[in-house]
């Protein structure tokens, strides 16, 4: 606390009234006009001397040199102390004329005073309202919740005029990142990966970083939108072909799945396959899958380095047929070689298999042993193919039938089965 004297001289021009009590009585002495001096005594402080706004702007900030360290992070936030107060109303429900009631009633000047017929009334104060979230619906949610990875933020911003009709754009990754300078110390930044597609197999995606979150998903949206390439799709549901594909430390086995398969996988490589069209696919990853950005890059680029059946025909100059169990196993024709000549000799590698063609550098899938002599060591088996054996051919029969044409059509079949008139 800082003390100041002030000394002022007073004047009394009239009288000056001084009051001394003698033996009983009270004397007044009354002389012409007398100066005096009256000393008196103030106490001031730095918080009467300035405003609210320098006393917070004194905790919340922080000086250049400091910012430049990285101090400002943890700084303080100004707090409005008269938040849902009225002011003049207390709990004892005082009038105070002027303020908070009339200051003339009639001819007669009010002072401070509590209504009788009136009781104390509590101060009534504002309800503080609590900083909520943003409720979000549960389909419109991605996979990390309330978070951005996962979830949609619409098509890019159109290019002239021309518009990104039928596309979509989902995040990826979103995270704060931040490095030293030398005059600024820490900055920070936002970054957003994010992937655009049509669902058709037109599909691109980038990464970008801004000071904001909303910048850097704006900006990330419309870099992928001019970075689109097309991936041909196996009947518009799965790849053509397994594959194995490296980037960094991250790998990843991608397979071919039947239509009705769905997809089963990482939940980035899922949430980038509904982007670009594949709806059913196995993926399984290995070494570092917490890198997003090196899981994006390598699916991107298997799917781009993956081999069309006509292309692979056109390279093996071979004939490319197609086994399924839903359609008994016959051989289908899926492509030829573009000049109608094959190979006239035969492959004669014996490590040659087309479920390993597209695996790199010796790395092929785990896949568990399974005996195919486990069954027969059931009795139940034994009995079941008993009471087959005398049918054991007619399948292969059917088979060799329907390739040479002698099998009859359904529609023959039902004639057949129809009672004789």
């Amino acid at each position: 606390m800082a003390t100041s004297y002030l000394i002022r001289a007073v004047t009394l021009k009239s009288k000056c009234i001084i009051n001394t009590f003698a033996k009983e009585k009270c004397v007044s002495l009354f002389k012409p006009s007398v100066s005096c001096l009256l000393i008196s005594r103030s106490y001031t402080s730095f918080v009467k001397s300035v405003s609210a706004d320098q006393l917070w702007l004194g905790v919340t900030s922080v000086s250049n040199a400091g910012r430049k360290r990285g101090r400002a992070r943890n700084v303080k936030r100004k707090v409005d102390l008269n938040r849902g107060q009225r002011i003049g109303v207390g709990k004892s429900g005082m009038v105070f004329p002027g303020l908070t009631g009339p200051a003339i009633m009639g001819k007669q000047i009010l002072k401070v005073h509590t209504p009788e017929k009136q009781e104390a009334v509590e101060t009534q104060t504002a309800p503080i309202l609590k900083h909520k979230r943003l409720k979000v619906p549960a389909l419109q949610r991605g996979y990390s919740g309330r978070k951005f990875p996962g979830t949609s933020i619409g098509p890019p911003d159109p290019i002239n005029d021309y518009e990104f009709t039928g596309f979509d754009t989902k995040v990826i990754e979103y995270k704060m990142v931040a490095h030293m300078t030398g005059n600024h110390g820490r900055k920070s930044r936002i970054s957003a990966l994010v992937v655009t597609g049509n669902g058709a197999g037109l599909a691109g995606f980038a990464l970008a970083k801004a000071p904001t979150g909303k910048g850097a998903l704006r900006k990330a949206k419309n870099m992928a939108a001019q970075r689109l390439q097309y991936f041909e799709r196996f009947n518009n549901h799965t790849v053509f072909h397994d594959f194995a594909v490296t980037e960094g430390k991250t790998t990843i086995f991608v397979q071919k799945r039947p239509e009705g398969y769905g997809l089963i996988c990482h939940r980035v490589i899922k949430t980038m396959c509904e982007v670009i069209g594949i709806k059913d696919l196995y993926a399984k990853t290995e070494g570092r899958t917490g890198n997003i950005q090196n899981l994006t890059k390598a699916f991107f680029r298997g799917l781009m380095e993956q081999e069309t059946h006509q292309q692979l025909a056109d390279r093996m100059r071979l004939n490319v047929v197609e086994y399924r169990p839903e359609l008994e196993n016959l051989p289908i024709p899926v492509a030829r070689p573009s000049d109608g000549q094959t190979r006239p000799d035969p492959i004669k590698d014996d490590s040659f298999e087309f479920d390993n063609l597209y695996y790199k550098d010796g790395r092929i899938p785990l896949k568990k042993f399974v005996d195919p002599l486990a069954k027969l060591k059931l009795p139940s088996t034994v009995r079941y193919l008993a009471l087959k054996h005398k049918e054991r051919n007619q399948e292969h029969s059917r088979y060799m039938r329907m390739v040479t044409g002698v099998e009859p059509s359904p529609e023959e079949i039902r004639q057949r089965l129809k009672p004789l008139k």
